[in-house]
């Protein structure tokens, strides 16, 4: 059962639904603009803060920093309200300052742009400065979703003093090196590069922008913030046809936009020691300050972030290593406080999930940021579950769950893959199987032709040119030659699997280097095929993500994929699926097969691959069942 830690007064919350207009602020708090906060190189960055108004001494702050336009000329959009308005109004009515800020190099703040905004440096100097002003207690909060998130970690890792409490929603782009995940701030998954990254890049780094004479005074500044916000308009681009364009590299410069960053990067290893010198926060770091993970199923990053939160939970200080909560939700990115009743998912119905999400932020943040007395910060320790996570499906089992850690405990199924010879799509003759010993064929055969790629249909991302991101019925995908399907039979009861999902399959190609791509599937009593994860590794890249490995026709190679994450409980009727293929786009860049640099190739070749699945080759999946 989900525990939500009652206080004795609660100021009103806003849904991000709710009508909220920075005329509602400027009721209630007091204002003050494009205040110019010194680095220690002496650029200066844009800031706004609002203050109670009935605050009848020094306050607490939540701080927001963000690469994204603060404007009130921006408008805002139905479609997605301002998540940003509504924090700092809840803020102020919960006796908070909320300070926003422009990284460096974004709209009025001086300054070259680079990813995370130099979070040890730039974010470490405006804790400093927010400390040190007459208004301000001593203790910030760093709250955000997304890129007002991802810069957490780095700060965090700089034990400031100041720095009290994060409250990380959907931090995994601030994400490096966490255990077996090389994502390197979402840019890779298995060596492949994620393309979405594309997309969200070609509408940030815009360089160069206009600027202000130096010694430009704050009132100047605020007046003409008055009139001018600097947002770029950033020209429209198809892009379905955009990602389909070759050599990678060129992607962005070839629609115009600056190559900067995503070129380099395209050019790097998975493990290149450039990827160590940024903003990103890795698994030999510390972490310094009590937090409150936020994730979600269907978003950019989800093992990662677990794993994140498994690795502060296993390293931090005891102090810290005590007060670090998590929530994860059935929704796509920085949605857990855009809940709708019911939450549909892409195409799949989650039910009833609203939980009282945003009282959980201010409870935390009170008990970690405010004063509190020993009684009560004993009953918050006492009675606030370590994890709160969503366990999906259409069993009477699924819906919200606690659990004392991350994953939680768990005995493995292992199913093994096997066939007759002909798994290749839905209506082929794979299976999943609880005995490995099976007297069908030794492999299934399938072509991956990078001209026809398998499509992205749903899955776990964002930001991807309009792709839609979520649950959605496979079937059309399944219906393909070059996709591999097997299903395990029906379950008898109800089985819930949360945690890390491990697959272990046993592969050949006649190309020198290929992908091989795997969905984890709940498939229902009507056939309805909802995937769950999905992963990808380059096979180049099976030995280490520091080093390039080739592929000899006739050869069998085992690699691991992921591991995949989630908690769904699988109700009686139900089967397990996994898929199998050589290929997800545009979610994933496509291999050319030639076992070239792949960015900068404009022609692929035709590879023929076989997943492995004898007695000597046991390709499976191993879940984690929660037992009750």
């Amino acid at each position: 059962m989900l525990l939500i830690v009652a206080t004795p007064v609660r100021a009103q919350i806003h849904r991000v639904s709710d009508e909220i207009r920075q005329a509602d602020l400027e009721r209630e708090a007091e204002i003050v603009r494009m205040v110019r906060v010194p680095m220690r190189d002496g650029v200066h960055l844009a800031t706004e803060i609002y203050l109670p108004k009935e605050r009848s001494g020094p306050v607490p702050a939540v701080f927001w920093r963000t690469p994204y336009n603060f404007s009130e000329l921006a408008g805002s959009n139905p479609a997605r309200p301002n998540a940003r308005l509504k924090y700092a109004l809840d803020a102020v009515r919960h006796g908070y300052a909320f300070v926003v800020q422009n990284e460096r190099g974004k709209f009025f703040s001086e300054g070259e742009w680079e990813i995370l905004g130099r979070p040890r440096t730039d974010g470490y100097d405006a804790l400093t400065w927010i400390a040190e002003q007459p208004w301000s207690s001593g203790r910030v909060a760093t709250l955000g979703c997304s890129s007002t998130a991802e810069w957490q970690m780095g700060l965090a890792a700089m034990n400031h003093p100041a720095h009290a409490a994060a409250v990380p929603m959907a931090q995994g782009a601030g994400i490096g090196r966490m255990g077996p995940y090389f994502e390197q701030g979402n840019f890779y998954r298995g060596g492949a590069i994620q393309l979405p990254m594309v997309v969200w890049l070609f509408g940030e780094q815009v360089s160069p922008r206009p600027t202000f004479p130096e010694g430009t005074s704050p009132g100047e500044l605020e007046r003409i913030a008055r009139w001018f916000d600097l947002a770029a308009r950033v020209p429209e681009v198809d892009w379905d046809a955009a990602l389909r364009e070759l050599p990678v590299v060129e992607m962005m410069q070839r629609h115009g936009g600056d190559p900067g960053f995503f070129a380099a990067a395209a050019q790097r290893l998975p493990d290149d020691p450039s990827w160590y010198e940024g903003g990103l926060y890795h698994d030999d770091e510390g972490f310094g300050v009590p937090a409150l993970w936020v994730n979600s199923w269907y978003d950019l990053g989800v093992s990662p972030n677990l794993e994140l939160f498994r690795h502060v939970r296993e390293t931090a200080d005891a102090d810290v290593r005590d007060h670090q909560y998590m929530i994860v939700g059935p929704s796509a990115h920085c949605a857990m406080y855009r809940l709708t009743d019911p939450l549909i998912v892409g195409e799949r119905d989650m039910g009833t999930v609203d939980f009282g999400f945003d009282e959980i932020v201010f409870d935390f943040l009170d008990r970690f940021v405010k004063p509190q007395s020993a009684v009560e910060a004993q009953r918050y320790d006492r009675d606030t579950p370590r994890v709160r996570y969503f366990a999906m499906g259409d069993a009477p089992e699924s819906g919200w769950k606690t659990a004392p850690d991350w994953p939680p405990a768990s005995r493995p199924l292992t199913l093994y893959l096997g066939s007759d010879g002909g798994a290749n799509s839905l209506f082929g003759d794979g299976v999943l199987l609880a005995d490995p010993a099976g007297d069908g064929s030794d492999l299934d055969r399938f072509p991956y032709d990078p001209r026809v790629p398998v499509p992205t249909r749903g899955g776990n991302f964002c930001c991807l040119g309009g792709e839609p991101e979520g649950s959605f019925d496979q079937r059309p995908v399944e219906a393909r030659q070059d996709v591999l399907v097997y299903t395990s039979a029906p379950f008898e009861q109800a089985v819930e699997v949360a945690g890390f999902v491990e697959v272990v399959l046993y592969v050949g190609s006649d190309a020198r280097d290929t992908d091989f791509t795997v969905k984890l599937i709940d498939v229902d009593e009507e056939g309805r095929a909802f995937n769950l994860d999905d992963a990808i590794l380059r096979a180049r890249y099976r030995d280490g993500f520091d080093r390039q490995v080739w592929m000899t026709d006739g050869e069998v190679y085992e690699i691991r994929l992921g591991p995949l994450s989630t908690a769904n409980v699988f109700a009686p009727g139900h089967r397990v699926r996994i898929e199998v293929s050589s290929s997800n786009f545009p979610r994933y860049d496509r291999n050319l097969n030639t076992g070239g640099n792949n960015w900068d190739e404009t022609e692929g070749v035709l590879a023929h691959n076989a997943v492995h699945h004898s007695a000597r080759y046991r390709s499976r999946v191993a879940l984690p069942v929660v037992d009750d």
